[in-house]
């Protein structure tokens, strides 16, 4: 088992970033009177049992289930309220990222690690945006799962580094593309389309700002994708606060 992981070194927050997982958030280390609960989700049946035996012999950690697809871990996640969640990203059914969020709802002080194969970054992003408090690939050593275990129990953030360096970088070029945009004067909306948009602000679907707007809805369609286009942005919701935020429009 221990051949399936490479020799990643898993390393603590004041370490920063160096040839382990970085880690981010309060100090490790917590001494704790209860074991930490985990349960292991992966599809494959051995790489679950290699976890199973690996984790056993640490007295600080029990693993208390295991479930082979996401819509399994969601139902054992609801039944058995874990600390961790040990969770792979690509599996049938239903994967690891998609029930992130159904986890964290049926299991709200679950935290979630990804341990993945996967090194593509939009896995990393949204397994971040889905509640993932960890995203760890399988080349880490078996040796050193556990002390990412207790890391993110005590309330850290966990990232192999290769996929820090991909966060970071992505983080920079968001600064420099929100850099860029203030250079370049808001765009002027029409005094309809600040009709529509403060209506979608206030949560209407089309159809209820066409009613209230005595218009069709398809125009309130047109209208959106005339807002969306002259704001550079890509949902309804990304409109309404970069309008909150550029002063475009306040809502009261």
């Amino acid at each position: 088992m221990a051949d399936s992981f490479g020799p990643m070194r898993v390393a603590g927050v004041d370490h920063g970033i160096d040839d382990g997982a970085v880690g981010m958030g309060p100090e490790a280390g917590t001494a704790r009177e209860e074991p930490i609960r985990v349960l292991v989700v992966d599809d494959h049946a051995l790489f679950r049992r290699g976890l199973e035996i690996v984790l056993a012999a640490e007295e600080d950690i029990q693993v208390v289930g295991e479930a082979g697809d996401g819509a399994e871990a969601v139902e054992k996640a609801a039944d058995l309220l874990p600390d961790i969640v040990l969770m792979d990203v690509r599996m049938p059914k239903r994967g690891g990222i998609e029930a992130c969020t159904s986890i964290k709802e049926v299991a709200p002080s679950a935290k979630i690690i990804m341990l993945t194969i996967s090194d593509e970054e939009a896995d990393l992003y949204d397994a971040i945006k889905a509640g993932a408090t960890g995203y760890l690939l399988k080349e880490i050593s078996t040796d050193e799962v556990a002390t990412a275990i207790r890391a993110v129990a005590d309330g850290q953030s966990q990232i192999s580094p290769s996929m820090a360096s991909k966060l970071l970088t992505e983080f920079k070029s968001m600064i420099q593309r929100t850099d860029e945009r203030r250079l370049v004067p808001a765009p002027r909306l029409t005094d309809r389309e600040l009709e529509v948009l403060k209506l979608v602000a206030t949560g209407m679907n089309n159809r209820d700002i066409a009613k209230e707007l005595f218009i069709s809805e398809n125009t309130v369609k047109n209208h959106v994708r005339n807002i969306l286009e002259k704001l550079q942005l890509h949902s309804r919701m990304e409109a309404v606060v970069y309008a909150m935020r550029e002063k475009i429009l306040e809502i009261r």
